[in-house]
């Protein structure tokens, strides 16, 4: 293709050949080597964000790990320090007390906060590129003036959508707004809530008109005071996480808490939850970093047959695939950021980068118990625990299945007749 378009450019005189003298120069060669840059770039802004991310997630939360995996319940110390760092208004504007930092920055923290533990990665996640992105893009000035400042500062959001028979079908929710006359009542219940035992602001999608289908689902603002927690899951992984089952009985909302207007809560929900697959793929990376980071070592410290068990063919090969397969990942996370960032479509990147990030993680997590023998099997260590939380990156969020629906019909859409 270049050569075809080289020699379209090009005109003969004689047995000369020379190029022809362009119309119009874009721009100069050097300029344009400086504008294309390597997806794993950063600004001086996102490197200070990610080495203060790097530093708290080290000295704050890794020696809190594993007391939180064992009692399945974060510690409220971190909370606070997650909001006292400027992390959980990452994009927020200054003038509401956030960071005005990139969307990159965000996946930067979360990634970061996953090496050491996806716990709290996820509650960073969940409160940035879902909670506080529904409020900046959707929310009304008078919305974003009073709950932006406090999500950036002290308030810990939560996510509600998933129900008992709407998982990967999230539009088949059966929880009910009913209009009155100055506000709305709402029941039903929420399953697989993350954030919710230590949240209180609720953003909660219920449909105010049955007969509409989904286009009847509407996007509530709901105070920690009108939810019930009705469970709190033991889970596999992730444990210091809550994930809960939240209930709603003839909650009160008012006219004002509705975001975006009436019967667009399917519309914010689809947009938003693509931006939060990167988010899982930045964990997911994190992740299996953290996991890498564990393992490796201890394969050039261990020895078997007179050498560093690391250093034998069979083991090295499989530690660089990994090491090769991460970086695949995180290239395929920043890039669907970036695209996001610059305002193109990122649908399908987003899909690419969840699915295979997922699959990494657990890949990479697996590999490393396997890399320590049974040093790696206890809890001890901590590198079991990252196996155990990789699990969840093939299921919330959208599914695995449902990322490779959605990267297929993109590639059908571009190849059939």
């Amino acid at each position: 293709m270049f050569r075809t378009a080289l020699r379209r450019a090009t005109t003969t005189t004689s047995s000369r050949t020379v190029l022809a003298a362009p119309s119009k120069r874009w721009i100069s060669a050097s300029a344009a080597r400086r504008s294309l840059q390597s997806l794993d770039t950063l600004t001086e802004e996102e490197e200070a964000i990610r080495e203060a991310a790097r530093r708290f997630a080290a000295e704050v939360v890794g020696p809190k790990v594993r007391e939180m995996d064992e009692n399945e319940m974060m510690d409220k110390d971190i909370i606070k320090g997650l909001f006292e760092q400027g992390f959980m208004g990452i994009e927020t504007s200054a003038d509401h007390g956030g960071a005005e930092s990139s969307f990159t920055s965000a996946i930067l923290v979360i990634e970061e906060l996953a090496r050491i533990d996806p716990s709290v990665s996820v509650l960073c996640d969940v409160h940035n590129t879902l909670v506080n992105t529904i409020f900046r893009k959707y929310g009304n000035k008078e919305q974003q003036d009073k709950y932006l400042p406090l999500l950036a500062e002290s308030k810990l959001g939560s996510f509600c959508l998933s129900e008992p028979a709407s998982g990967s079908d999230a539009f088949a929710l059966q929880t009910r707004a009913e209009k009155k006359s100055d506000h709305y009542v709402i029941n039903g219940s929420k399953m697989w809530i993350t954030n919710s035992w230590e949240a209180e602001i609720f953003l909660v999608f219920a449909n105010v008109d049955m007969s509409k289908g989904y286009k009847g689902i509407t996007c509530f603002v709901v105070p920690r005071s009108d939810v019930k927690i009705a469970k709190k899951e033991q889970k596999l992984g992730i444990r210091a996480s809550s994930t809960c089952t939240v209930a709603f009985d003839d909650v009160k909302v008012p006219f004002e808490n509705v975001i975006g207007g009436e019967g667009k809560g399917y519309k914010i929900a689809i947009e938003i939850l693509n931006e939060g697959r990167i988010g899982i793929a930045g964990q997911m990376i994190g992740l299996a970093q953290g996991a890498f980071d564990k393992a490796v070592p201890y394969t050039y410290e261990r020895k078997q047959f007179g050498q560093a068990i690391g250093t034998f063919q069979g083991m090295a090969f499989q530690i660089a695939e990994a090491a090769t397969e991460i970086q695949a990942a995180r290239l395929l996370t920043y890039n669907a950021a970036r695209r996001k960032e610059q305002g193109l479509d990122f649908t399908q990147q987003a899909a690419m980068a969840k699915w295979y990030s997922s699959v990494v993680a657990q890949k990479v997590s697996g590999q490393a118990i396997e890399w320590c023998g049974g040093v790696g099997f206890t809890r001890e260590t901590g590198i079991e625990k990252f196996w155990r939380d990789s699990k969840i990156g093939a299921i919330y969020e959208g599914t695995s299945n449902i990322q490779l629906q959605t990267i297929a019909k993109f590639i059908q859409k571009q190849y059939s007749p």
